[in-house]
């Protein structure tokens, strides 16, 4: 397995981790937890060490799922975790909103180290930024959990680039995640030449555009009534038929390089940036394979040219998270 550091600090993970998100909300119907805890399992044997969480996934059922899973294995791995939105710690009831003022927090990471059944998280992210509270005091209050030795490293997500800065003064920034693909290039503009100025490491969520990228979705395709995409603007059945010039660019690369469309998707973020780590997840252990295997394919200073010529031609239809939900990122 090949390792990357995450920025300028020591938190060495493997090249690709595995968001565990989808085993148990958003894309329909949570999975058997069983097979899930063997799908880990079988991950780190496969060599992934970075397994990417939040208490809002569920609300808190994806925790105490990794939490099960990684368990005998815990010194192993890097684990990931998020706060930020406004969850009872006790109850898991969805008060609406965000919330991270600092005792909020505290009491947050409280209950995620008890669902993951460990004495420290490796990498806490800020889920999504909370326009009531100065960025200083969420840092601040990252930063006592560090001394404490709860916290090993602290991280945002959807953040925008003068947040960064000013989290990254009081407390350093180890890692930011926000999507990342083919699919979504926004980051390219400002967020990834921050990111290199301050050695932060980048952590792409849906580096495979949800699903989109693989090839296995067209404009024919239902999604689960329970699934988020039912709510995308992208993944409308017209938005979805336009877009699939996308995938068309990525197969005939595969097809040239004996690979699927997904591992040439994640091989192009591989190439990006060597603090880039994709986080791909799914409930199926050929899948899991199959993403792997992008490590193993390499693409040429002339395929990525011929991916990115092609891809500058193709306007992508529809936003890529609903209005609500794109009101809370990039502050």
């Amino acid at each position: 397995m090949q390792h990357r550091t995450l920025g300028n600090s020591n938190l060495d993970v493997s090249a690709l981790g595995l968001g565990c998100m989808g085993m148990s909300a958003l894309y329909g119907p949570p999975a058997d937890t069983k097979e899930m805890i063997q799908l880990i399992r079988t991950a780190h044997e496969r060599g992934v060490t970075f397994f990417d969480t939040a208490e809002s996934y569920g609300p808190f059922t994806n925790e105490g799922l990794l939490g099960e899973a990684l368990a005998p294995i815990r010194n192993n791995v890097v684990i990931a975790t998020k706060f930020g939105f406004d969850i009872d710690p006790e109850t898991g009831e969805r008060r609406g909103g965000t919330n991270s003022r600092p005792e909020h927090i505290k009491a947050a990471v409280e209950a995620c180290l008890k669902r993951l059944n460990t004495d420290h998280i490796d990498l806490l992210y800020q889920h999504r930024v909370d326009p009531a509270v100065p960025i200083e005091d969420v840092a601040g209050a990252v930063r006592d959990l560090i001394a404490e030795g709860k916290v090993t490293h602290f991280g945002l997500s959807e953040a925008g680039i003068q947040t960064i800065r000013r989290a990254h003064a009081v407390q350093p920034v180890t890692a930011v995640q926000s999507e990342y693909s083919l699919f979504w290039r926004g980051p390219e503009a400002e967020l990834l030449p921050v990111l290199e100025e301050l050695g932060i490491g980048f952590v792409p969520f849906s580096p495979l555009g949800a699903g989109f990228l693989t090839g296995q979705i067209d404009e024919n395709t239902t999604f689960d009534a329970s699934d988020f995409r039912n709510n995308v603007p992208r993944f409308s059945a017209e938005a979805r038929k336009a877009n699939f010039a996308l995938v068309d660019v990525i197969k005939a690369v595969a097809e040239r390089k004996q690979a699927t469309p997904a591992q040439v998707a994640l091989a192009w973020l591989l190439a990006q940036k060597s603090w880039i780590v994709p986080i791909p997840g799914t409930t199926k252990r050929h899948r899991l394979d199959e993403n792997l295997g992008a490590l193993d394919l390499e693409l040429t200073t002339d395929d990525l040219d011929e991916i990115d010529t092609a891809a500058s031609k193709i306007e992508i239809q529809g936003e890529r998270l609903p209005e609500a939900a794109l009101k809370m990122t990039g502050r």
